[in-house]
């Protein structure tokens, strides 16, 4: 799949929060809630935007699906500090958009951005319980870490080494 990924303006907030809303609304409808509604309120959004961690992918000229990319994550990543991981939050994909390899595709964009600052590790987390969303970290080579509890959040925590040696 062809995309754009470029990293989100202060005016493009109304757009990375509503992408991130679609996909809460479906995923509570389907699933459970998925995120804390505050992570989704354009006010958050934009202090994330502000430290320069949200990025839009286009799809064939649409703004079609977002994602969080961290160097440091102290909430869900607090025991692996120092420069060799890069983290990915909220990734979300519009639902007309669902199903076509666009998350899968976003994550080889992280990985590469990643590789690229020298990262030897990227880094992400979801809900223990959700099969589906494990079952696709997996299948993009991502290796279950380990599981921690933050909040409200269960989580399996996943790394991708990036150097191609697993530990």
């Amino acid at each position: 799949m062809d995309i754009d990924v470029e990293q989100a303006s202060l005016a493009q907030a109304p757009v990375v929060a509503d992408i991130l809303r679609e996909v809460a609304a479906w995923a509570e409808r389907h699933h459970g809630q998925l995120w804390i509604e505050s992570e989704l309120d354009a006010a958050h959004v934009r202090a994330e935007i502000e430290r320069g961690e949200f990025f839009l992918v286009r799809c064939t000229g649409v703004y079609a699906a977002t994602l969080r990319y961290q160097h440091v994550d102290e909430q869900f990543w607090p025991d692996e500090r120092g420069p060799d991981s890069a983290y990915v939050h909220r990734l979300a994909v519009r639902r007309r958009y669902a199903g076509r390899g666009l998350a899968a595709t976003m994550l080889q964009w992280a990985a590469r951005r990643a590789r690229t600052e020298g990262r030897l590790f990227l880094r992400l987390d979801t809900d223990i319980t959700r099969p589906k969303l494990r079952c696709l970290y997996e299948g993009c080579g991502f290796r279950p870490h380990s599981e921690r509890q933050v909040g409200p959040y269960h989580v399996m925590r996943y790394e991708l080494r990036l150097d191609g040696i697993q530990r």
